[in-house]
């Protein structure tokens, strides 16, 4: 595999561990407001090739518990599945963040991974704006994760327009009876449309009650605002 980048010390992206961040190039949705887009839309060599980040990561175990895997979106990438099995061996835990939209790729990577974060954009019906014209395998990785036994989580990220209270009651419709829902603060500033850099975020405030309905159709909403 290659990478566009490597953040080497994280303590937010995944829970309670301190990790390590790789990012994967190249994504199938085009969302307008995404703070990885020079990755995910354009990605630019040089690229971190497979064998110099193992042997990173590998000086680093002194430092790290964890690897977590972002984008892009990991999953486009069919040699994903063998790398996890490589850090595995290395001993760390390992985390994906994923859009959900391979399905079958996602499925040979649950037996290598301790943790998914999967990310529920917005209703079906919106993603369309964001480049997702079919919404099947996405549904499929939801009811994937609902019904395996690797811990997961859902995530909505709260971008003004794109995510309103009534799509909040679809989303919620849409991963019922998930083990956790996290909604997180929209980022402005590194957005690729002008528009979406200008966008006023929601207030606190208006989240709680995205999260007093979102808490209707999961076990536990995490906030992250």
């Amino acid at each position: 595999m290659e990478f566009s980048g490597l953040q080497k010390t994280s303590l937010l992206d995944y829970p309670d561990k301190v990790a390590s961040v790789l990012f994967t190039p190249g994504c199938n949705l085009h969302c307008a407001y995404c703070h990885n887009w020079e990755i995910a839309t354009n990605p630019q060599p040089p690229f971190l090739q497979e064998a110099t980040v193992l042997e990173i990561l590998e000086r680093r175990k002194k430092y790290i518990d964890a690897i977590v895997i972002t984008g892009g979106e990991p999953c486009i990438h069919k040699e994903l599945p063998k790398f996890l099995v490589k850090l595995k061996g290395q001993g760390f835990f390992v985390k994906i963040d994923t859009n959900g939209f391979y399905p079958e790729v996602l499925e040979e990577c649950l037996n290598h991974v301790d943790y998914i974060a999967l990310d529920i954009k917005t209703c079906l019906e919106k993603y369309s704006q964001l480049g997702g014209q079919d919404t099947s395998n996405l549904q499929k990785s939801i009811e994937l994760l609902k019904m395996g036994k690797t811990p997961y989580e859902f995530r909505t990220t709260i971008v003004p327009e794109i995510v309103t209270l009534q799509d909040i009651e679809q989303i919620g419709k849409l991963s019922e009876g998930s083990k956790a829902h996290a909604l997180q603060q929209f980022i402005s500033e590194n957005a690729p449309e002008a528009h979406y850099q200008k966008l006023q975020r929601y207030t606190p405030e208006i989240i709680k009650e995205f999260a007093d309905k979102l808490s209707r159709y999961t076990e536990k909403v995490i906030l992250r605002i």
